[in-house]
């Protein structure tokens, strides 16, 4: 069974735990997410989950630092995303979401040519285990309320409001 390494992070919106791979990060999730524990048990289901360092936990740290600092707009890490080969299109269509901005749930399907899609990929935004970096925090509903996001709506208002307030 392959390994994935894992550790916490601490970050201005709470702990978080990354999980890489030799390939890259497969998961950075806040602890007290509602999809926490599912997302461990999907990946422990694959991989055993070892405690300790990997070479990508350093510049994490580093690059979630200056995000939070208002530094960085864009992560460079290589990722190992585990998923569906849907989910996995739906997760790779929110790096084309520029920073500061925001895009509906339909407008992604669309972008995705499934626009029958909308709940599928809301769906599928909800089972991101790369929170921030896979930026589905920018996804909001049609109205343009703020909807949908595992790590709290507290948490996306914030990480909208920081990308806003640095968007110049």
């Amino acid at each position: 069974m392959p390994i994935l390494t894992y550790t916490h992070i601490h970050t201005p919106l709470g702990t978080m735990l990354a999980a890489a791979s030799e390939k890259g990060l497969c998961m950075l999730d806040f602890t007290d997410s509602s999809h926490h524990e599912l997302h461990l048990r999907h990946l422990s289901r694959q991989y055993f989950l070892h405690e300790g360092e990997n070479p990508y936990f350093a510049p994490l740290r580093t690059q979630l630092q200056e995000y939070f600092q208002k530094q960085r707009k864009n992560f460079t890490l290589p990722l190992d995303v585990i998923g569906t080969e849907f989910q996995k299109r739906v997760w790779h269509s929110l790096q084309t979401i520029p920073y500061g901005k925001t895009m509906t749930y339909s407008a992604q399907a669309q972008f995705m040519k499934t626009p029958q899609a909308v709940r599928a990929v809301a769906a599928a935004n909800g089972k991101n285990k790369i929170t921030i970096i896979l930026p589905c925090h920018r996804v909001v509903g049609s109205s343009g309320a703020l909807t949908g996001y595992a790590g709290g709506l507290w948490r996306k208002k914030v990480l909208l409001c920081l990308e806003l307030e640095n968007k110049g």
